[in-house]
């Protein structure tokens, strides 16, 4: 139905669509974390949810994760802010939102900020201080040598902690956010952490919403899926026409 979708580089980005509604020219965009892809189990929870609510829903992993093409030592969030801009391209006449998991968060943010296309966003533990979550969590790894949470498939490379030193913090951009905006953060994520939403959130305009989920962490597991889906989905359904 959409065809192959290739980024700036060339690299094929790999989706997977969920068709809740065939005539609909409405869809949301699903984009995942920082090692993750779109195979992740809340985000295919998720795409489903949005399926069954009779909404259309692509999950897309970003270049160098998951099957997309690329190298892994390539991903951070500018490219990736551009990974997007190249689905938006593919989407071009449809009525689009963007949900985005923690780095695909920040992801979310930049693009949305710049772009007018999305007209409906979602921060779900979205990365806000993208330097400082750099050197908590991976300062102590040399680039080029060490992983990221000690998973070989994941290696830390320079250019991924030079991009989130120089982008450094989100917060101001929340300001040139002017779609409905949902702001999703376990009270108990330890990896991205829940100030990150309510620093931003103190930001944006107005109608932006807060929710968060008590005893969630950063992924949203056990009961914490159905809790997030059954939120998201409501608040995507009430924000789209038929």
């Amino acid at each position: 139905m959409l065809g192959e979708i290739r980024n700036q580089q060339g690299e094929r980005i790999d989706y997977t669509l969920h068709q809740g509604a065939p005539d609909s020219k409405n869809i949301v965009v699903l984009g995942h974390g920082v090692t993750g892809n779109k195979d992740r189990l809340f985000v295919v929870a998720l795409a489903e949810g949005l399926e069954k609510a009779g909404l259309n829903a692509l999950r897309i992993s970003f270049s160098g994760n998951g099957t997309s093409e690329g190298k892994f030592t390539d991903s951070n969030i500018t490219k990736e802010v551009a990974d997007l801009g190249a689905v938006l391209d593919a989407l071009a006449g449809w009525n689009i939102g963007y949900i985005g998991h923690s780095m695909g968060g920040a992801v979310g943010v930049i693009r949305t900020s710049s772009d007018d296309r999305i007209k409906l966003l979602v921060s779900l533990a979205g990365m806000v201080t993208t330097k400082a979550f750099a050197e908590r969590e991976f300062g102590m790894v040399t680039p080029g040598q060490g992983n990221m949470w000690n998973d070989e498939a994941c290696p830390l490379s320079q250019s991924y902690m030079d991009d989130l030193r120089q982008l450094d913090n989100l917060v101001d951009r929340a300001t040139s956010i002017k779609v409905p905006w949902l702001l999703v953060h376990g009270t108990e994520d330890d990896v991205v952490f829940p100030q990150d939403s309510l620093d931003i959130f103190a930001k944006a305009n107005q109608p932006a919403s807060l929710l968060q989920i008590k005893g969630a962490n950063h992924v949203f597991t056990g009961e914490h899926t159905a809790q997030m889906v059954e939120a998201v989905t409501a608040w995507v359904k009430a924000r789209t026409n038929s």
